[in-house]
Formats: C-alpha cells, structure tokens, sequence
C-alpha cells in the first residue's frame, strides 16, 4: 500500500472503527502500564521487608540521627508534636491526611499525566521508579525506627485509634524504613509534576502539597525532619539522572508534550486558518516581465 492509498484509507475508514482503534491502543498500553506498575510494587513490598525485624539496630540508627539534627541545630520533632497535641481535631486531621492522601493524590496524578500528557507521564514514572528503588537500597542498609518508636514521642495514630499499621497491615509492612520519607519524595514529584504541566500561574499552589505532607509526617511521629531533606536530596538526584538519560528525546518529548497538551482548541485554530485561507479570491498570476535586453 502506498502512503496514498495509506492516507485515503483512514480519511475513509468509518469513524466507528478509528474511535475503537483509539480505544483498543489505549486500552493496550494501560494494561502494559498497569502490569509493570503492580510489579514494580510488589518487588519494592518484598525486598522492604528483609530488615523488618531489625529493630535494634533500627533504633541505634534512631538516635544517630537525632544527634545529627541536633548539630544541625534542627528544630525538635518533640516540641513540634507537643505543639500540635494541644489541638486534639489539629492531630486527627494529621492522621487522616497521612493514612490517606500520599496514595491516591499520587496514583491520581500519574493517571492524570497518562491520559492527558503523555509525554510528561514516562518522565513523571521514570522518576518514581529509580527515587523508590534508590530509597529503596538506603532502607535496607540504613535500617530506622520514625520517631513513634522512640521514648519522648506519641503514637498518635495509635492514640486516636487511627494508626494505618493495627493488625494485618502493620504485621506486613516494615516500620522501620523512615529513610528517606517517601511521602515527602512522592509529594514532591506530584507538585514538580504539575508545575511542570500546567501554564497557570496558580500551578505554585501545587507547592503546599508537599509543605503540608512534611508538617504532617512530623506531627504524627512517622519521620523525622532530616528524612524529608534526605528525600528532597535524593529527588533531585534522581531528576538529574532521568534528564541525563533521556537528554537526547528531551526536546522532542517537550514540544510533543506541549503539542498534546494545547488539546481540542489547537485544532480548532488550525482549522479556522485553513477555512479563512481557502476562502480567499484567487489572485490572478503575476504578468511575465518583458525582456529588455
């Protein structure tokens, strides 16, 4: 077939059939997405829990890093938590924006970034694999215990009967892998994400985001103040690596990107030109010029 008879073949293919042509791709890559999601995750689940049982050591680690914020004269994650233990429904809202936000905010914006920017979405995953994988190798050299397990701190997810590890849910997961704090790093990346996509200028608004996870992670005793900044280290260590990676298909993912991104109403402008170009009188052609010479 020639690229003729390729491009009249789908001018007249009905549009039926390329609406379920569209539908099938997508329905096909989602799957794929989808699969090497769910296994990435269950490799991170599996590989986190080695030093699950490792509590001393995970303790010891504890108080090293307390005396490391401290020489970085840190502001006390004690005091901080007093503070908010005055305001009863101030500690509730903190355990419900922990045990609830940090996933679906995050898995929303990739399938966001999926179905609307594509070209965004495989930078957006990229950095979310190698900043888990690379937290993912600190956990299990750096085994340690968050600030709960610590004497001086509450459990405040114990204590107001919200904590996200009773019963089967804690047996599973490894509590003992505060650094880095993922909720920061994924927070972060989320916010990066969308000020990277969006052309507004409230797209900094998408800052409090992770403010808001870093003061709530304190509050609850669940990190530290050093595993956000170990986090937000370790994040831009990883953007510089997927830019470098990826420097040679930057520019056109980019432009692809903001091509995608202008939707419907880039379209519609182009086809308005073209009708108000064709609708315009023929000129007639140039006179020929007499030759003088």
């Amino acid at each position: 077939m020639t690229v003729c008879q390729g491009a009249v073949s789908r001018r007249t293919r009905p549009p039926s059939a390329a609406g379920d042509s569209r539908f099938v791709c997508f329905a096909r890559a989602a799957c794929r997405e989808l699969t090497l999601i769910a296994a990435l995750f269950l490799f991170y689940k599996l590989a986190r829990g080695l030093t699950a049982d490792d509590v001393g050591l995970a303790r010891q680690n504890a108080e090293r890093v307390l005396s490391w914020e401290r020489w970085l004269h840190l502001p006390s994650e004690a005091a901080f938590q007093d503070a908010i233990l005055e305001a009863p429904w101030l500690v509730e809202a903190a355990n419900t924006f922990y045990a609830t936000v940090h996933f679906p905010v995050s898995i929303a914006c990739v399938v966001w970034l999926f179905v609307r920017h594509r070209a965004h979405y495989r930078w957006m995953l990229t950095s979310i694999v190698v900043l888990t994988l690379s937290a993912l190798v600190v956990h299990l050299t750096f085994p340690l215990a968050p600030p709960r397990m610590m004497a001086g701190f509450v459990d405040t997810g114990v204590v107001y009967g919200q904590s996200v590890y009773a019963g089967a849910a804690g047996r599973s997961a490894n509590q003992i892998a505060a650094m880095p704090s993922l909720h920061v790093g994924w927070a972060l990346l989320v916010a990066l994400a969308l000020i990277r996509v969006l052309h507004t200028r409230w797209r900094w608004l998408a800052l409090a985001h992770p403010t808001l996870t870093v003061l709530v992670v304190v509050a609850t005793a669940n990190h530290y103040w050093l595993d956000g900044i170990v986090a937000a280290l370790m994040l831009a260590a990883t953007l510089l690596v997927v830019s470098h990676a990826t420097g040679g298909t930057r520019a056109r993912e980019f432009a692809e990107g903001r091509r995608n991104d202008a939707g419907p109403r880039a379209d519609q402008r182009w086809m308005a030109l073209v009708s108000r170009n064709s609708s315009r009188p023929n000129l007639p052609p140039p006179r020929p010029v007499p030759d003088i010479s």
